[in-house]
């Protein structure tokens, strides 16, 4: 199909980008990779009158080690996230899910802040975005606030984003020493929506025979109109030992916390999957997920 008629506006600055929105309203949308949002105005699902490109705007790149938490811009490609020296020595789950976006072709093209701002609950980020707490920027013509991940998601494509407003970072917190992290999914092909994903980090203490989770943190991609945490398994591992089958979740308490995965969500149901079947990739794959997480302390 051919897009809606547009404006197309290119700003040079991130400041003449924001008054351009603000006199747009609800009516403009925000382009930086365009992975995500030109095949929606392929489609017509979507048909802004204004279209802004902020995909040159130097000042939404980048990554920074800043104290307790690392700064992602939101126009930093995922391959730059994924090769990115910082966040795989601080934040090494984000790395690991973004490695795992679409295709190579894709990954250099599209964006870290533009994967969450698209709000798809199939995607791979924004379950990784609420395990991890992370926080976004948001900035308008009229000041700047910061949203926590569990808050920016509203809906299916949806955010708490206002008119005017830019996601112009991400505040990832640093886990710290003791954590081990995985990100599992089950897809059709390499290039796929994740039918299931897991984002899932635990932290590990002992050594050698005696070793236990301390703490859990899991997010379910593709379990329900937004990114969801898994409460119940999060409740349910803390104590769990890693010793014989249990080091590897094919028995023990890691196994059984995984089985309450699909407690409280609501998988959706489309050509691929019924949520029956989504259920029981939840709890399998976050089996996987926690145990190799455990084994990469």
């Amino acid at each position: 199909m051919i897009p809606a008629t547009f404006d197309y506006v290119r700003p040079a600055t991130l400041e003449e980008a924001l008054d351009v929105l603000r006199d747009a309203g609800d009516e403009a949308k925000v382009l930086s990779g365009g992975q995500s949002l030109l095949p929606l105005l392929r489609l017509r699902l979507s048909y802004p009158s204004v279209l802004v490109d902020v995909g040159r705007l130097g000042e939404l790149r980048g990554v920074r080690d800043e104290d307790d938490h690392v700064r992602i811009g939101a126009g930093t490609t995922h391959d730059e996230v994924v090769r990115s020296a910082v966040v795989n020595a601080e934040c090494p789950l984000v790395a690991l899910a973004t490695a795992t976006v679409a295709d190579p072709a894709v990954r250099h093209r599209g964006t870290f802040g533009g994967s969450l701002a698209h709000a798809d609950p199939a995607g791979d980020l924004p379950a990784v975005a609420v395990a991890l707490d992370m926080e976004l920027v948001l900035r308008s013509a009229s000041g700047e606030r910061v949203v926590a991940a569990r808050d920016f998601f509203a809906d299916y494509l949806e955010t708490v984003m206002e008119p005017g407003e830019i996601l112009t970072a991400v505040r990832v917190p640093k886990l710290g020493p003791g954590w081990g992290c995985h990100y599992e999914k089950f897809q059709r092909t390499a290039q796929a929506w994740a039918i299931v994903g897991v984002a899932a980090a635990v932290r590990v203490s002992g050594s050698g025979g005696s070793r236990r989770v301390e703490e859990a943190r899991v997010g379910l991609t593709n379990m329900g109109s937004t990114p969801v945490r898994a409460t119940a398994v999060e409740s349910a591992v803390p104590g769990a030992e890693l010793n014989g089958a249990a080091a590897n979740g094919s028995g023990g308490a890691l196994r059984d916390a995984s089985a309450l995965a699909a407690d409280g969500t609501s998988p959706p149901a489309d050509l691929h999957a019924s949520p029956a079947y989504r259920a029981h990739l939840a709890r399998v794959l976050t089996c996987r997920a926690l145990s190799a997480a455990a084994l990469a302390v």
